[in-house]
């Protein structure tokens, strides 16, 4: 059930995506998540498709990894499909008693499923090519400007990694937890929805428990070590653009730029 889901994972290689500064990588997945939100013809989500396949493949990791993120967001995808195909008015291909199949719903389903599925890949390049401390220092690093508002930039930046470096292991912990309960006689996937559902809690409670255990644990620890938090503290490697950066940046702003001008005057 939980086997081949890479969302969170990190990845270590050596390719041109992994060498890239992790600041380089936040900005231009920010600005590619923008690209697709706003993209509204076909040529731009081709030349968006084309350019995410370009990078997977500099990334060195294989498709089926990166379509591994996809598998956690599989039913999300095909609701807002059907939603929007039996929904949106317009020309009736098929009816289905009281709902029908329309051409436009067709169309824009088709369009918003391949914008969710960009935007979960996009994601996942950046967690997939990024280790959990580069992470946190880049998105500290970003976030460093707005420390003179008050925002806590390292501690958002510390509680959004761990949040994501904890995600394989919850999973993990899940499918342990399922073959477990699957081998005691429990009946996840028999029986009408109110029993499935019924057939989840004792999934669910193990897995609870083991998260607020987890953190109690990663607290400990936090707390020997004596953390303080983003105060005085430095850093073993540094962070510093390269002529790469500078380029995937460029490349990047590039895409959105075009993007807009297809949008309002293509």
């Amino acid at each position: 059930m939980f086997e081949g889901i890479t969302l969170g994972q990190y990845v270590p290689g050596q390719s041109f995506i992994h060498r890239l500064d992790p600041r380089t990588k936040i900005l231009c997945a920010f600005l590619a998540m923008l690209a697709v939100l706003v993209a509204n013809r076909p040529v731009a989500i081709i030349l968006l498709t084309l350019l995410t396949l370009l990078f997977t493949g500099l990334s060195g990791l294989s498709l089926r990894l990166v379509a591994g993120t996809l598998r956690p967001f599989r039913v999300i995808l095909a609701v807002t499909f059907i939603l929007q195909v039996f929904f949106t008015p317009g020309e009736a291909l098929l009816a289905l008693g009281p709902l029908a199949v329309s051409r436009e719903g067709l169309e824009l389903g088709a369009v918003i499923l391949w914008r969710l599925t960009l935007l979960v890949v996009i994601s996942s390049l950046l967690t997939l090519t990024t280790s959990p401390v580069k992470l946190t220092a880049g998105l500290e690093s970003l976030l460093t400007p707005l420390q003179r508002f008050g925002v806590p930039a390292h501690e958002l930046a510390m509680m959004m990694t761990i949040a994501l470096r904890f995600v394989p292991t919850l999973l993990e912990e899940a499918g342990q937890v399922y073959r477990a309960q699957q081998s005691r006689g429990a009946a996840f996937t028999r029986g009408g929805p109110v029993r499935r559902l019924q057939g989840v809690i004792p999934l669910l409670v193990p897995l609870f428990a083991g998260a607020f255990r987890r953190a109690e644990d990663l607290t400990t620890a936090m707390e020997i070590r004596c953390y303080r938090g983003g105060a005085n503290r430095t850093r073993m490697h540094q962070l510093k653009f390269s002529r790469n950066d500078w380029l995937v940046l460029l490349l990047a702003c590039l895409t959105l730029a075009v993007i807009l001008a297809l949008r309002w005057w293509g």
